[in-house]
């Protein structure tokens, strides 16, 4: 009897994996061949034009600019975010498309973003030079103008303002948006933040997307100093520190292609920096470079930027 029990059990143990594998097999043999007979096709027709979000079903520019309002925890007046989106090409031809379907003149305006812009270029320049000078008080007026341009430059902005999602926000004639264009809707978007919520929100905003993008940034490659070995003169001059002098170290392989050369300059009696190079000129501008980035306290190890600052409308010089 008890051979019988095992063997009956073993026989239900079998039925019930049996029909286990039987209920997860649910992949039909018609999904493999449909699914490459669609590949092969999407193949043929080659890379689609991207299609704007904004032309979806499911789509509602309203919800779309409430969130993200939200997304960057800021009070926009909803009128102001959506013209600071709405681009004047995009506008006049918004206003040709209702002349022609019979609509009455006085309905006939779409408000754009070009006074928003002109605003925001104003916030965004007079917050970023107020900025620098506040964290780099000794780097001359021409490299605090070099990093300040580099912050402003539309590749910078454009990479600021696709990161915030203006991508799909922005009502333009031609999608995907350009570089300019994006670069253009920030400017926009921090001026509707300004008309909202006042300028200090609008600082703000411009000190942590913008001049946050200097973070871990080596300073020499946004700005190197135009004729070092003249302006480290100058300097030492001006600070009457005697006259620059820089000496040979140290060289190897002299009179073949992998000669090189250290260079130190020195002023009374103190070595200010050091330099290497192929040759000498190159080691002895390095080593003015190396000195001038001591006297402006750009060295990689300088203090980090604070990016935590609150500067007050008073400070900021609004041209």
């Amino acid at each position: 009897m008890s051979f019988l029990r095992t063997a009956a059990g073993l026989l239900d143990r079998v039925k019930l994996l049996k029909g286990t594998v039987q209920t997860r097999r649910h992949i039909k043999r018609w999904v493999s061949p449909t699914l490459r007979e669609l590949a092969h096709r999407q193949k043929k027709l080659g890379p689609q034009k991207p299609e704007r979000r904004a032309g979806f079903v499911e789509w509602n520019q309203r919800s779309e600019l409430f969130a993200f309002s939200k997304r960057l925890g800021e009070s926009f007046d909803v009128s102001q975010l959506q013209r600071a989106f709405t681009e004047k090409s995009f506008a006049q031809r918004e206003e040709d498309r209702r002349r022609q379907l019979g609509i009455e003149e006085s309905d006939l305006q779409m408000p754009h973003n070009s006074d928003l812009v002109e605003k925001g270029q104003h916030i965004v320049r007079a917050y970023v030079e107020a900025f620098l000078q506040h964290q780099l008080p000794k780097v001359p007026n021409d490299g605090l103008q070099a990093i300040a341009s580099f912050l402003l430059s539309t590749e910078t902005l454009a990479h600021v303002s696709s990161h915030l999602g203006t991508k799909d926000l922005i009502q333009s004639t031609v999608y995907p948006p350009s570089a300019e264009s994006l670069a253009k809707s920030l400017h926009a978007v921090i001026g509707a933040l300004a008309s909202s919520s006042g300028i200090e929100k609008a600082f703000l905003f411009v000190r942590d997307f913008i001049c946050t993008q200097l973070n871990q940034r080596d300073l020499l490659e946004v700005w190197t100093p135009q004729e070092p070995i003249q302006l480290l003169e100058n300097i030492c001059q001006e600070q009457k520190l005697g006259e620059a002098e820089p000496r040979l170290l140290a060289d190897c392989g002299k009179n073949t292609v992998l000669a090189a050369y250290q260079v130190g300059i020195y002023a009374n009696r103190q070595l200010l920096g050091k330099g290497f190079g192929e040759d000498l000129k190159t080691a002895t501008e390095t080593a003015a470079i190396d000195a001038l980035l001591s006297f402006f306290d750009t060295r990689d190890n300088r203090r980090p930027f604070d990016f935590s600052i609150d500067l007050k409308p008073n400070n900021v010089r609004l041209g």
